[in-house]
């Protein structure tokens, strides 16, 4: 059999075509797990055991196997497997190098600052930051992979009488807010019951406000039942989480707000207003009766002594808001000031984490271990482009939010991060995080715990995903795999393979090693590309895994689009170790 290329009118490429079979360090496993080119049971329960880690499998588990590689019609008639049998077995989804279960395994009980929440960033753009459709079905989508933080911005409509949906100040389009809280609503928990979180960023001026019993309050800004409040109210109802305690130590854990949304903004000014008001009334050790802590007088801008009706509106509101919102524009001390009474939430932007971790990392770590932070991307990713993540989780930031419509090694990470915890949208974070004895300097050299050995043995599926020429006009593609670890800078590095010529079905047998100082916070990623000597490398599918999740032996990696979506057929045939073994 050959393959045929045209190279034009007259002339054409003919390449032999390879089969898909196994390379010979597979070949020489199955010899040494099989009798007689037959594998047994009992031979294929020692293979899992001793080669993929299964040490409590049972027949049970066998039996999964087999079943999973019976429509191939390579079973002897005893119920033996033969080679080709046991190599459908390593490239199946059965095989995977994450739990299959897609079961929530982390301790979900303890409070809502101890876990990453998937996180997105103006969750209803479509496209780049300036002059994208705005729209339901981003919200949509992020909700159906898994996010848990959706952030709207709130800016007037035209007729300047009602709150729309849209990134102010540029060319993007508008989406009516009823739609975007009924995309929440309806799409709130189809991955996990855990809580969502609708994170509001208020853009409106002093005219939209006040249409309500004198009420400057955002969610009093339209007459009769158009305020964003009644909206909000309406919508979710019993879904929405109000706080019922006037002190809390600590935020609701995920498992207590199951089913829950939770709204997050920064408090009403006239709500700050009546607690400094009444705070200057009491002895100075009485405290405001909020999360938030803060006592801002110029929120907007204003000072004013509120009406009576105006402040008990504004408790009113102050009620809906489960998680209150500051910035840091008092001050670093201020902004990472612990309250012990009052945990709460700061919004903050890339640039200022990258400033603040080079000298205060271990401040920030410390006040992650009780407060949320959240990360948004600097202005200037006008393309919907992200950041390192790291920089946030190193520092125990929960809320990494992220262009969810953008592409990028940085979205295939975070992807990859919330793939763990059966993509619940919840990762516990791990203990060094969360260690209020020794705290944790991301800036400090470690120690190696372990080495993270990968041999990457060959791939297969592409001839099935794509059409012939996808890659090279000409002839087959020269395939080649780059692979690498993300995590804290001591830890991070990258290899590739060599570059297979002219084969959709390479082999490479290469393998790498990665020594980590940190394995709780590293991902492992591959990137497939294929080699062009006059123009840039085609993409051919990636992945990323964490570390905590992945089983070791010789997995069928998945392989997924730019966007994340995985592909039907396309696999990398894997192995991992780790040397000395480490228990997450």
């Amino acid at each position: 059999m050959s393959e045929t290329f045209k190279v034009c009118f007259c002339c054409s490429r003919s390449f032999k075509e390879k089969k898909r079979q196994p390379p010979g360090s597979i070949k020489r496993l199955f010899e040494a797990y099989s009798r007689n080119g037959k594998m047994s049971s009992d031979d294929l329960l020692r293979f899992v055991s001793e080669v993929q880690g299964e040490e409590h499998a049972g027949m049970d588990y066998v039996q999964d196997i087999f079943n999973s590689v019976k429509h191939h019609n390579v079973f002897h008639i005893h119920g033996f497997v033969h080679l080709n049998a046991f190599y459908r077995y390593l490239f199946s989804d059965t095989n995977s190098p994450l739990p299959l279960s897609r079961q929530v395994h982390h301790d979900m009980k303890a409070p809502l600052a101890h876990y990453f929440v998937y996180t997105g960033h103006n969750s209803y753009l479509t496209g780049n930051q300036v002059n994208s459709r705005s729209s339901v079905e981003p919200i949509v989508q992020s909700l159906r992979k898994g996010v848990k933080v959706i952030e709207l911005d709130l800016w007037p409509n035209p007729s300047g009488n009602a709150a729309e949906v849209r990134h102010g100040g540029t060319l993007t389009s508008h989406e009516d807010l009823q739609k975007c809280l009924n995309a929440i609503k309806e799409n709130a928990f189809h991955v996990s019951d855990y809580p969502v979180i609708v994170t509001l960023e208020d853009h409106l001026p002093p005219n939209l406000q006040g249409k309500v019993a004198k009420v400057e309050s955002i969610f009093f800004s339209f007459a009769q039942n158009r305020g964003a409040l009644q909206m909000l109210t309406r919508t979710f109802r019993g879904m929405l989480f109000r706080s019922d305690s006037e002190s809390c130590k600590h935020f609701p854990s995920p498992e207590e707000l199951k089913k829950k949304i939770l709204i997050s903004t920064k408090p009403p000014k006239e709500y700050l207003e009546s607690q400094v008001i009444q705070s200057s009334r009491r002895t100075p050790v009485d405290r405001a009766t909020s999360w938030s802590g803060t006592t801002n007088m110029s929120w907007r801008g204003e000072k004013k002594i509120p009406e009576e009706d105006e402040e008990s509106e504004a408790v009113g509101y102050r009620d809906l808001i489960a998680i209150h919102a500051g910035n840091c524009k008092s001050g670093l001390e201020d902004c990472l000031r612990d309250d012990p009474e009052k945990p709460r939430r700061i919004s903050v932007n890339e640039q200022w984490v990258e400033n603040v971790v080079r000298t205060r990392g271990i401040d920030v770590v410390r006040f992650t271990q009780r407060n949320l932070v959240r990360i948004y991307p600097k202005g200037t990713r006008v393309d919907s482009s992200n950041y390192d993540p790291h920089v946030g989780w190193t520092h125990g930031a929960q809320m990494v939010a992220f262009n969810m419509q953008g592409h990028g090694k940085q979205l295939w990470i975070m992807q990859g991060m919330f793939r763990a915890n059966g993509g619940c949208g919840y990762v516990k974070k791990p203990r060094i995080l969360l260690d209020t004895q020794r705290l944790f300097d991301p800036c400090k050299s470690l120690p190696i715990k372990t080495t993270l050995k990968v041999k990457i043995f060959t791939g297969e599926g592409w001839d099935l995903d794509f059409p012939q020429t996808h890659f090279d006009q000409y002839s087959p593609p020269d395939f080649f795999v780059k692979t690498g670890i993300a995590g804290v800078p001591r830890d991070t590095v990258s290899y590739r393979t060599e570059t297979a010529v002219d084969q959709w079905f390479p082999i490479w047998k290469q393998e790498f090693l990665f020594q980590l100082s940190v394995p709780e916070l590293a991902l492992v990623w591959f990137r497939v590309q294929d080699y062009d000597n006059d123009t840039h490398n085609d993409f051919a599918g990636q992945t990323c895994l964490p570390l905590p999740e992945l089983k070791s032996g010789i997995r069928a990696v998945r392989l997924h689009d730019r966007a994340g979506k995985p592909y039907k057929n396309s696999r990398l045939l894997v192995s991992f170790y780790f040397d000395p073994p480490y228990t997450f």
